[in-house]
This record gives structure tokens, C-alpha cells and sequence, in this order.
């Protein structure tokens, strides 16, 4: 008997002493191996159904969720199911992009946490044939009180920007909120965006008898190990000492890995026959899902798995999630053309397995067979769970409550508060430490809604954004969803693009607790209906549950990843105002919209009651209305309002230039703050005054104009309001900073 088998628990002792449920593994699914095998797994093979029957990487309980979301329409050319989704924008071009999540290895180490993700976003992108011309994240934390926050912070963002500066990918876009309820538990969610020709998309498969897979890229360490079982269980105590389940980057490595990927897909698609990053569950999810999506078999050989430390078990090689790898299946026959390649850049590239037509997945180490199952026993066996579900009782508490209505004697006081709060205060100071201008295709700056991106060679950009309210989800879980979604479109149109298509980070707390499922169950729901009416189907994305700590969830937050099209970039249109002399409008009706908003949290503490009605369909004329406004050219600039209503709209679009506005709304000055939705601030020319008033009808306000003095000027129903605009902005750029 071998030393290494001598260390391992043998199958008998795995199931005698339930060593399974260690990694994630119920007694019944363990039942289900064994039926399936029709023997007791031994311990690799137990290894491998763990992260594989993980939610991370098969959606057991969310897959009854995802069903839900429309996936198709004219425009995609590939929805869920490979690394990335792609969407078509004409002249043979495509947009490929995808959102991640690295939520509990941003708990416990924030910087690598944070860099793997953006890491491994990038080898969805490029594995799919595309460049990476983009990267956004969305980012939710504790409050700004405390030394563990202000930590967590810091790492994350050095983590995201170390990365994606040196590797040369612009940061152009996302957001970042503050609620006590992320205190132990971080949302770091990262979308990257890629460009390519539709004759270079490629697919994670491995087909053909006898062709072989070629490891490539960095060794595998012990780094990572059981991450995807990891980030499929509750944050607790005693997870924080899981180090050995984060992984370690490399961002100089990504950069030549990339370069020789995209050389091996530009350039030799007459031997590629499918690549797919190592992610989640490393070697044994890429090469597993490979082999099933083709209907084939695999042996892969680990004596020949590069390994950077010594006296690595099969076990610890194919559960290894070392960053910076890929997996390649090539035509019999060009093995030492793809080594080659690779050589050019200075990375490893092994044969280590081959093409079966037996759908086995079949593991030799020391001249053995360490595991031998049926491919799809691994990728599509997993059980799926049809969780139970049932309302919170804080959503019938909640019906219950008068609606909120501040009290407010000094509104101008209320304004500056108000801007200086973490989630509505400049981030500035955040976004300045990402390179958002390398490869100078960015036209739109973070800090505008959403970022813009020229493509060369056509008159085309696109545009894209994160975007989430979840303190609307836990007030109301489907609504909320809906108005994500809405959100993102919003941003989208202001920009001057038509939206057409989103990503998904579902980051929800334990799905075995009834009233947190249905949270998920619900929401998806208000994704899917407000997806139908923008026509923007869900065409990747990922699902990260389990996001409490000590029993203590998160808000729902189904960050929305969305990408629009510009057809000319002369219809590009930005949030501030331009010019002395513009005239001041507002797009939508507004309400006395309270419930979960900024100023309740301010004032109250807190969030509660129920949350304000919300029109879909109203929602889709205004934003069809404004992108017409744009694309006819009457509009000098267009601002979404969201969090902290029509004030904070109004302040930050004057706060680019300085430029001082007087304005006069028919309103309470309380409803300044209202966060009613499907509204947008816009600024025309004087010419342009009678033709926008016809183009929108009874669904626009004329509110004033920008002016050359130094003053918000705000005349309301009960109040005038006057601020310094240097002064208000300066509090709002410092606010992050001085907490």
C-alpha cells in the first residue's frame, strides 16, 4: 500500500466516520454517490463530488430560481452555461461579459479576496475568445465606524486596483454602499466586459477520441483548496481561520496567460478545440465540465500537473483553486505547437489527459487510478433542492406601519447631511486608485452612472453599469429586484444607450432557512418581469449564498450587471450641467416616496415599512421617451434619480463645473428627497425648451436654469433653500475621507 493512501481515510473509514459532511456533503447525497457508483466513493472521489455538488458550482438550490429569468432574444449569441454570455451589437462585433462574486474570501482576506475575483472574471472573459476592455465592481460594507470596516475597505480596494491596473484593463465603472447588516460579511462583486469578432467565440468542450488537454499557465499550489464548499456554507465562527481556502494572484502572470490565449484563439483555431479557466473547484470543474458539455470522457494523468509545491495528492492537485490557469483541449498531433506558444511567454503548458469516448472521468497518479466515475455522475447529477419558503415576519410587520414622513424644519441643513453619507458621498477618493483611461478607449469617467467605452474602427460605444438598491429588497424583495434591474437601465439610457442584456450577482443569505429563501424566490420574480420589459435577458451571472455571519444575513442584493448599446458616439450624453443659461428639467412624476430610503436611514436609524409602489411600464416609457430625447439631440445632459431623490441629483450635476442652478419645484421641501422611481433630471439648450415640453408631454416638469452665480438656489412649496455649491461640494467630495 502506498504512503499516500496510508495517510488518506480509506472509502470504509469516509463513510464509517462521515468525513463527507466536513466538505459540504449530506448523508443522502452521499447515499446518491454511492448509488451512483454503486460503491463507496474513496477519498479523492469523495473530494471531487463535494465542490462539484457544491451550490457554488452545481446551483442545487437555486436552480428551480434561476429558471425563472428569460435568456434569449435576437440579440444574444450565448446565454448561461458557458464562461461568459455574448451579446451581438452588428457589424460582426459582440459584446462578452459576466459578473462574480468573492464574497467570503474578501471576509478573510480582503486583498486577495478581492484581486483573485477580479482575476478570475478576467479568464471567463478571454476563455471565451474575447479581450477584456473593462471591469466594474459593486461593493457593499459595514458602517464606516469602526476599525475592522475601514480595514476591509482598504484591502478590497487595493486588492481590485493592484490588479486590474497592472494587468491593464481600465476600472470605468460600479458602486459601493454602506449598511451595518455587511458588517462581518462583504459583497465584492466584479463584472468584466470583453469585445470580439463572432468568428472567434469559443466553448469550454473537449471533444474528439484521443485529443489532449494542456494544462497551462501557473503551477498548482495548496492555495484555494475547497473554496467552492467554502463559499457554499455560512460565515461563522471558526471560518475565519479557512486561509488555506483563498487563493493567491498574480497579475503579471494573468497578463502573459492572456496575451497567449488570445494568440492561441486568433491564430490557430484549425487545432483549438475548447478552453476554460480554472475557477471555482479548479482542475476537476473545467476539465469535468469540458467533457460533459461535449458528451466525452477524460483521462488526465497529475504525475504531469505542474505543482509549485512538493508531494501534492490527487486529491489536493484537482481541488486546488491557484489562480492564473487554464485548461485547453487541442487536436491530436499540435500538442508541441500550443507548448511552444506558451513557452514565448514564459508559461507552462503540459499534455496531462486525453479525449475518451467512454464518458468516464478517469484520474491515474503513480501509475493507479485514483478515481473513476461517470463524467456527468460530477456536473450533472448533483440533487436540486426545492426549498421551502415562507414571507419574514418583518414584511408583515412592516405592512402594518404608517408610511414615513420626515419631519424636516431645515432642509438646507438635511441637503449637506445628506451628501455626506457614505453610500451618497463622492467616492472619489475610491475610483481615483483604479486606472480607468489605460488602452484610452474610456469617453465616460467613474462617478457618472455608468461608464462609456468607444470601439474603435465604428462609430459605436457601449455603456455599463452595476447596480443595486437592497435596502428596497428588504423592504420588498420582488419590487426591489425590479427596480434593480430598472435601475441599471436608467443608467444605461441616461447614457445615451440602449440596454441590452444583464449579469447577475444573487448574493443571499442561507437557503435553508424558509423566510431567506424566499427572499431569493421572490426577488427573482421582479428580475424576470422587469428583464421581459426592457428585453434585456439574463445571460450570465453566478449565485452567492450563505452570506451571513453568526446568524446574522445580509440584505438581499441582487447586484445587476448591465451593457448598452450607443450607435454614435455623438449621442453620448453625460450628468452634469454644461452651460450658463440652461433650462432645468424633471422627467417623471415624484410622490411622497419615503419608505427605505437614504433620509429615512439618516433620520431614523433604520429602514422600515412598506416599500412605494413601482410601474414597470411607466418606468419603460420614460426611459424610451429620454433615449428618443438623446438620440434627436435636444438634451445637454441626463441624470438617473436614485438614492437621496431629485436634491442629490440636482447637486451632483452641478457639481462637475461648479455651476450654480435656480430652480423652482411644486413640491413640499420634503420631496426633494423622495427616491420615486422612473425619473430623470435633464438640461436642454434655451432653443430646445418648446420641443423637449411637446416630446414629453404632462410627464415633464420645467424646474429652472443653470446660472453664473455660486448658489443651489431652491424655491419648494414651503421652504427656499440656498447652499454654497463650493461649500456643499466639498463636503461631499471629503465625507468618505473624513470617516
Amino acid at each position: 500500500m502506498s504512503k499516500l493512501k496510508r495517510m488518506e481515510p480509506s472509502a470504509k473509514e469516509m463513510k464509517e466516520k462521515k468525513i463527507y459532511r466536513k466538505w459540504g456533503l449530506s448523508d443522502e447525497e452521499y447515499r446518491m454517490i454511492e448509488n451512483i457508483l454503486h460503491r463507496c466513493p474513496n477519498y479523492t472521489e469523495t473530494g471531487l463530488f463535494s465542490v462539484m455538488w457544491s451550490e457554488h458550482c452545481s446551483y442545487k438550490n437555486s436552480k428551480p430560481v434561476l429558471r425563472k429569468f428569460p435568456t434569449k432574444s435576437k440579440q444574444i449569441l450565448q446565454g448561461p452555461g458557458e464562461g461568459a454570455g455574448i451579446v451581438d451589437i452588428g457589424d460582426n462585433l459582440a459584446v462578452v461579459f459576466k459578473a462574480e462574486s468573492h464574497n467570503h474570501p474578501s471576509a478573510i482576506e480582503p486583498y486577495e479576496g478581492a484581486a483573485t475575483g477580479v482575476g478570475g472574471i478576467i479568464r471567463d472573459i478571454f476563455s471565451m475568445g474575447a479581450r477584456p476592455i473593462a471591469l466594474l465592481d459593486s461593493l457593499r460594507f459595514g458602517e464606516l465606524d469602526n476599525n475592522h470596516t475601514k480595514h476591509t475597505i482598504s484591502k478590497v480596494v487595493a486588492g481590485i486596483s493592484d490588479y486590474g491596473n497592472c494587468i491593464g484593463i481600465p476600472t470605468i465603472g460600479g458602486e459601493i454602499s454602506f449598511d451595518p447588516c455587511y458588517e462581518g460579511n462583504p459583497l465584492v462583486n466584479v463584472m468584466c466586459v470583453g469585445l470580439i469578432e463572432h468568428k472567434n467565440i469559443q466553448k469550454g468542450q473537449a471533444k474528439g477520441v484521443g485529443n489532449s488537454i494542456i494544462y497551462v499557465g501557473a503551477k498548482t499550489g495548496r492555495d484555494g483548496i475547497h473554496g467552492a464548499t467554502f463559499a457554499s456554507e455560512e460565515f461563522g465562527k471558526g471560518n475565519e481561520i479557512q486561509r488555506s481556502a483563498v487563493q493567491v494572484g498574480d497579475p503579471f502572470m494573468e497578463k502573459l496567460l492572456l496575451e497567449a490565449c488570445l494568440e492561441l484563439i486568433l491564430e490557430h483555431q484549425d487545432f483549438l478545440v475548447g478552453i476554460q479557466d480554472m475557477g471555482a473547484a479548479g482542475l476537476v470543474s473545467s476539465s469535468s465540465e469540458m467533457a460533459s458539455k461535449a458528451k466525452s470522457g477524460l483521462k488526465l494523468y497529475l504525475d504531469d500537473v505542474p505543482q509549485r509545491e512538493s508531494a501534492m495528492s490527487p486529491y489536493e492537485m484537482m481541488l486546488s483553486e491557484s489562480q492564473e490557469r487554464m485548461l485547453i483541449c487541442v487536436k491530436a498531433g499540435h500538442e508541441k505547437d500550443v507548448i511552444k506558444l506558451f513557452k514565448k511567454y514564459d508559461l507552462n503548458a503540459v499534455t496531462i489527459g486525453e479525449v475518451t469516448d467512454d464518458s468516464m472521468y478517469t484520474l491515474f497518479y503513480k501509475e493507479e487510478a485514483v478515481a473513476n466515475l461517470p463524467v456527468d455522475a460530477l456536473v450533472k447529477d448533483a440533487p436540486v433542492y426545492h426549498k421551502k419558503y415562507v414571507g419574514p415576519a418583518r414584511i408583515k410587520k412592516f405592512a402594518k406601519l404608517a408610511d414615513f414622513k420626515p419631519e424636516i424644519k431645515n432642509a438646507a441643513e438635511i441637503f449637506l447631511q445628506l451628501l455626506q453619507q457614505p453610500t451618497i458621498a463622492s467616492k472619489r477618493s475610491i475610483y481615483e486608485t483604479y486606472d480607468a483611461q489605460v488602452l484610452t478607449n474610456t469617453v465616460v469617467l467613474p462617478g457618472r452612472g455608468a461608464g462609456v467605452l468607444r470601439i474603435r474602427g465604428t462609430k459605436k460605444a457601449i455603456a455599463m453599469t452595476t447596480d443595486c438598491n437592497a435596502r428596497y429588497l428588504y423592504l420588498n424583495p420582488e419590487v426591489g429586484a425590479a427596480i434593480a434591474v430598472a435601475e441599471a437601465a436608467r443608467n444605461i439610457v441616461a447614457s445615451g444607450a440602449r440596454p441590452l442584456a444583464i449579469t447577475d450577482c444573487l448574493n443571499y443569505a442561507s437557503p435553508e432557512k424558509p423566510e431567506q429563501f424566499w427572499e431569493l424566490w421572490t426577488s427573482a420574480d421582479g428580475i424576470a418581469k422587469a428583464c421581459k420589459v426592457f428585453d434585456t435577458p439574463v445571460i450570465s451571472g453566478n449565485v452567492s449564498l450563505f452570506n451571513e455571519t453568526s446568524d446574522k444575513s445580509i440584505y438581499p442584493t441582487p447586484v445587476i450587471g448591465m451593457v448598452g448599446l450607443i450607435e454614435d458616439i455623438k449621442q453620448i450624453t453625460t450628468s452634469e450641467f454644461k452651460k450658463v443659461g440652461d433650462e432645468i428639467f424633471l422627467v417623471g412624476q415624484t410622490k411622497g416616496d419615503f419608505n427605505g430610503t437614504e433620509v429615512q436611514k439618516m433620520l431614523l436609524g433604520r429602514i422600515e415599512g412598506k416599500l412605494f409602489d413601482f410601474d414597470l411600464v411607466y418606468e419603460k416609457k420614460m426611459q424610451e421617451k429620454v433615449l428618443s430625447a438623446i438620440q434627436k439631440g435636444l438634451l445637454t445632459s441626463c441624470h438617473d434619480l436614485s438614492e437621496g431623490g431629485l436634491a442629490i441629483a440636482l447637486a451632483k450635476s452641478a457639481f462637475v463645473y461648479e455651476l450654480g442652478i435656480k430652480i423652482k419645484v411644486d413640491l413640499p421641501k420634503s420631496w426633494l428627497f423622495s427616491e420615486t422611481q422612473s425619473r430623470f433630471l435633464i438640461s436642454v439648450k434655451s432653443k430646445n425648451k418648446e420641443a423637449i415640453l411637446q416630446h414629453f408631454g404632462d410627464d415633464i416638469a420645467f424646474l429652472g436654469r443653470v446660472t453664473t452665480n455660486d448658489l443651489l438656489s431652491i424655491q419648494t412649496n414651503d421652504e427656499k433653500i440656498e447652499i454654497d455649491i463650493k461649500k456643499a461640494k466639498k463636503l461631499w467630495e471629503g465625507a468618505i475621507n473624513c470617516l
